[in-house]
């Protein structure tokens, strides 16, 4: 369970290990390819049930979870060749201090040395504090990591002397304002709080823009049905920094605030090479999902720079703008400028509210090109998916989202009809996740506008008497919220007998009955809501109609099981009729 949807892990049981499941691989190799030298840091979110032995906690058997955490990281170095470099305890949740040492422990064990903890991922104390008070601890973990620390740190934090870094923030909708945002604390993170390092949640907003965080990338690319794909502003800023600078890069100690607000800072890779970042965001223009941004001034001013020591040769730097255009609502992003002249290492800058400059020796900077995405489109009315796919590239079929539990491709091997290749709900214990998570597994697809639609769908009980499995229509949450997601469900359970819900919890029942049904026999379940009524069938046989449904109005299809328990689901089909 994470904040969109769920991942698979590579040990959904504990003699299981699989190191192809999901789309992190690739995407970490893609990364790989157009950056060699990027850095790549795990987190865990959630944890497989069986790591807590049952429990909603991780640690109880810290070398169970040391073990599931470094076999990823061996796992990713073995099959893919990608180097782990960094990993994190357990997102936004309580630390453990022997865990941590273990944790460092196994990796040394398992030749990681190389591999470096950050702690805890969550706010400054009381890890500052352990670490303090620990000189084990201390020497196990390597850098502090904050999730959304609004640009400050504090003083036990400091006197720790670790790298400090902003290892989740950003989670802002990238309109203009977000890119306000991440022009803002990519800079005064450092200034404020002398972070080395600011890790945006997240890349690239691939998922249904109606789940929790929609948008929340630093661009957007939600359609794969159509390819539409768009280039939003936090991506030009984010060049402002990066095409510029590089890992391993050092800030210099002369960085703070402009007089009339802003803020500068300035990178150095020791090799006489020199980057400068100035920011003139205003407040209402660089608010950030959290945490609340107290009042501030900027205004337009000029800004004299005088670079001294082995900087003071510098004759020239490329000048690199983006203008934010509130008022005249046309932007201008990472525009390349005339090269400045400067005289005895001096500049004067004519700054604005609401840009950004980059000022650099690094001579290599380009505003890249891209072709014209395909256009925009709403989800396929009538769609279609009979799971037959030999080789998948992924574990998860195309466009499903998976919200709890983790749907993925199976072949039957012992099945001689024509159910062989399946997708199939394969975790089998609720996860140890800090999420209210709900009991039962679900997978949403479509047109969250969706109002009157036919749903279909063959599934397969494994669990006898108490399993369950649902089509649904009209879903109307997911991600963290997917607990109190509404719409219709229709159950069928293997001890006979069916429902329907306004819930997915359950609780609102329209309809229920005998329907014979048991584990272990494929059935065809139909649901079609039609403005306040729906129906369904079973097997093309009318088992209920005219159930009243007066909310919600509508959302996404989904597919799903009763709890966390083996479920399949084949030739799912869905027609809107809009």
């Amino acid at each position: 369970m994470y904040k969109d949807g769920t991942e698979p892990s590579h040990m959904h049981y504990e003699n299981d290990e699989n190191y192809f499941r999901g789309y992190e691989w690739w995407l970490m190799k893609e990364a790989k390819k157009r950056n060699p030298n990027i850095t790549l840091i795990g987190l865990p979110w959630a944890f497989p049930g069986w790591v807590g032995h049952g429990k909603n906690w991780p640690y109880d058997f810290p070398d169970v979870t040391a073990t599931y955490v470094v076999n990823w990281i061996l796992g990713a170095k073995q099959y893919h060749d990608l180097d782990i470099q960094y990993v994190g305890i357990w997102n936004e949740r309580s630390y453990d201090s022997k865990y941590i040492k273990l944790l460092r422990y196994t990796l040394d064990k398992n030749g990681l040395e190389r591999v470096r903890i950050i702690a805890s991922d969550n706010l400054w104390q009381p890890i500052a504090h352990s670490l303090l008070l620990d000189p084990e601890l201390s020497q196990a973990v390597d850098v502090i990591g904050a999730h959304y620390p609004g640009t400050t740190t504090v003083k036990d934090a400091l006197t720790t002397q670790k790298r400090l870094w902003s290892s989740e923030d950003y989670s802002t909708f990238n309109n203009e304002v977000g890119g306000g945002c991440w022009a803002r604390i990519l800079n005064q993170n450092y200034v404020n709080g002398h972070m080395t390092a600011t890790i945006s949640w997240n890349l690239v907003a691939s998922y249904y823009q109606e789940l929790p965080f929609g948008r929340d990338g630093l661009m957007t690319a939600e359609e794969p049905w159509s390819g539409n794909y768009v280039v939003e502003s936090p991506i030009w800023i984010t060049a402002h920094t990066t095409q510029f600078t590089q890992p391993g890069w050092t800030y210099l100690q002369t960085v703070g605030h402009l007089e009339q607000g802003g803020s500068y800072v300035a990178l150095t890779d020791g090799k006489g090479n020199l980057t400068v970042v100035i920011e003139t965001m205003t407040h209402d223009h660089s608010v950030c999902i959290r945490p609340p941004l107290p009042a501030f001034n900027v205004t337009a001013q000029n800004a004299t720079f005088q670079l001294k020591g082995s900087f003071a040769s510098i004759k020239e730097l490329q000048v690199w703008r983006s203008q934010f255009n509130f008022k005249t609502k046309k932007p201008s992003f990472f525009e390349k400028l005339t090269p400045l002249k400067l005289l005895d290492g001096s500049f004067t800058l004519n700054l604005a509210e609401d840009e950004v400059y980059t000022l650099t020796t690094v001579t290599t900077g380009q505003r890249g090109s891209y072709p014209e995405p395909p256009a925009s489109a709403r989800f396929p009315k009538v769609y279609k998916d009979d799971f037959n796919v030999r080789a998948p590239p992924f574990s998860e079929a195309p466009n499903f989202a998976d919200q709890a539990g983790v749907f993925e491709y199976f072949i039957n091997l012992t099945d001689s009809g024509p159910h062989v290749f399946t997708l199939r709900q394969v975790v089998t214990q609720r996860p140890v996740t800090w999420a209210a998570d709900a009991d039962q597994t679900v997978s949403v697809i479509g047109d969250y506008q969706w109002q009157n639609l036919t749903v279909t769908c063959d599934v397969f009980m494994e669990k006898n008497q108490t399993g369950g499995v649902f089509i649904a229509a009209r879903v109307n949450k997911g991600g963290q919220s997917v607990r109190g997601a509404t719409g219709v469900f229709f159950w069928l359970f293997a001890n006979g007998t069916y429902k329907v819900t306004n819930d997915i919890g359950g609780q609102t029942v329209l309809a229920e009955g005998q329907s014979g049904a048991r584990a272990y026999v494929w059935y065809t379940l139909s649901l079609t809501v039609q403005g306040q009524y729906a129906s369904g069938h079973l097997n093309g046989f009318p088992l209920w109609k005219n159930a009243v449904v007066l909310t919600p109005k509508n959302g996404w299809a989904a597919i799903g099981a009763h709890s966390f328990e083996l479920a399949q689901f084949d030739n799912f089909a869905v027609v809107a009729n809009e």
